[in-house]
């Protein structure tokens, strides 16, 4: 199990930072886990994930 900070969920999504808290907010993002006082990291699995149900629901819906 690895464990990313905002910046390593920055670069493997291409999202802005305001982007990231925005989809976690409406439940539409993985929630960040709480490390120590305001430091925060992500499961890099549940990122992955995310990124892989993304091209998921593109595949079912292709632009024709």
């Amino acid at each position: 199990m690895k464990i990313i900070r905002l910046s390593g969920v920055i670069e493997t999504t291409g999202l802005a930072r305001s982007t990231i808290y925005k989809l976690i907010s409406e439940d539409g993002f993985p929630r960040p886990v709480p490390l120590v006082g305001r430091s925060v990291g992500w499961l890099e699995s549940e990122v992955q994930e995310w990124i892989k149900s993304r091209i998921a629901a593109r595949d079912l819906n292709p632009r024709r």
